[in-house]
């Protein structure tokens, strides 16, 4: 069997002031490398094969932490890239809200009819991350494997993993370093685990 482990970063500063991300390269901030730690002694137990990020730094330096102590290089894979925003990037939810009201209104009600201006729909981003997800399957045959990347990648391949469409987008909760676990075995795919924070409970306890 093949297990794979669907991992969304640490926490940034952009994330706590509900800043749109997409593709600017925004760092962990202190909360977020606390996250990764605690991410990476969920995963202390558990023989990986090989790990995988997205580009972006606050992908791979989640995937970091967790690789420390292993023989493992992180494996940068575009198909995991965040979404791209287009004319959104770096605009606080407010300002968003203002400058694109019924595009926000429907980005919340409608998400699959969006295409951000000057970016991607979700089921651009679904096509591209959905076709890398596949290929790693048969690239890691009765292996277990970590991909860390970002909450509308993993929205979308959760999604795509249970036959739904990217309507159902909001329906699916992603917190920072949620470990979410699919498992391939004879040409079947089962989404065993979904949003599990339960290694953050320290640090929620602590705050």
């Amino acid at each position: 069997m093949t297990r794979i482990y669907l991992v969304r970063h640490g926490s940034t500063e952009w994330n706590q002031k509900e800043i749109f991300r997409g593709r600017v390269d925004i760092k962990l901030n202190e909360t977020g490398r606390r996250e990764a730690q605690a991410l990476a002694n969920y995963f202390q137990p558990i023989s990986l094969q090989a790990i995988y990020s997205s580009p972006l730094a606050r992908a791979w330096e989640t995937a970091q932490v967790v690789a420390e102590g292993r023989k493992l290089e992180i494996n940068l894979d575009p198909a995991f890239i965040d979404i791209d925003f287009g004319e959104w990037h770096g605009l606080p939810l407010p300002e968003v809200q203002e400058k694109f009201p019924a595009l926000y209104r429907a980005w919340r009600e409608q998400p699959h009819t969006v295409t951000f201006p000057k970016g991607e729909s979700l089921e651009q981003v679904r096509q591209r991350a959905w076709a890398g997800f596949q290929a790693l399957i048969q690239k890691s045959e009765d292996q277990t494997i970590l991909i860390v990347s970002h909450r509308v990648i993993t929205k979308v391949l959760i999604c795509a993993a249970l036959g739904l469409d990217n309507s159902h987008f909001w329906q699916i909760k992603q917190d920072t370093t949620a470990v979410n676990c699919f498992e391939y075995h004879r040409g079947h795919l089962v989404v065993s685990l979904i949003n599990d924070t339960c290694h953050l409970k320290s640090i929620h306890a602590g705050n």
